[in-house]
């Protein structure tokens, strides 16, 4: 076991060595530090995060919790970039996350409907054949 995956974790939005390296060891074992993983998914552009990605949304239900964090921010581009880019991908995760889901969808902040991170939600709701219940 690796004793401190921080020193693994990529330092530029360009590590993509870094970031593939963190991903062949896995999850659990990177658990340690899944929040800075997340955090390289706030640009979906940024090319860590086109490695972290297919990743991340692979997990699913462990994720919940740290997803849910990220929901809970007033960062409405992270919220977007994690809910088309992981929880999408995940129908464990949207069933984890329905509650939230359902919110966005009906009740979005002015941040969530500015960076139309409410219509993402109810799009994967929709997706998932359990759209928002009013």
């Amino acid at each position: 076991m690796i004793s401190n995956l921080t020193l693994l974790l990529p330092a530029t939005k360009f590590e993509t060595d870094q970031a593939a390296h963190l991903v062949a060891i896995g999850y659990p074992q990177v658990e340690p530090v899944m929040r800075q993983i997340l955090e390289w998914l706030q640009d979906p552009n940024w090319p860590v995060a086109q490695v972290f990605r297919p990743f991340v949304a692979s997990i699913g239900a462990p994720l919940a919790p740290h997803v849910l964090s990220i929901l809970l921010t007033d960062d409405g581009c992270w919220k977007h970039s994690v809910l088309s880019g992981v929880v999408a991908e995940s129908p464990e995760l949207v069933a984890c996350l329905r509650p939230e889901l359902e919110r966005i969808a009906l009740s979005p902040t002015a941040d969530e409907v500015q960076e139309e991170v409410d219509g993402v939600a109810a799009g994967i709701l929709n997706r998932f054949d359990c759209g928002p219940e009013a």
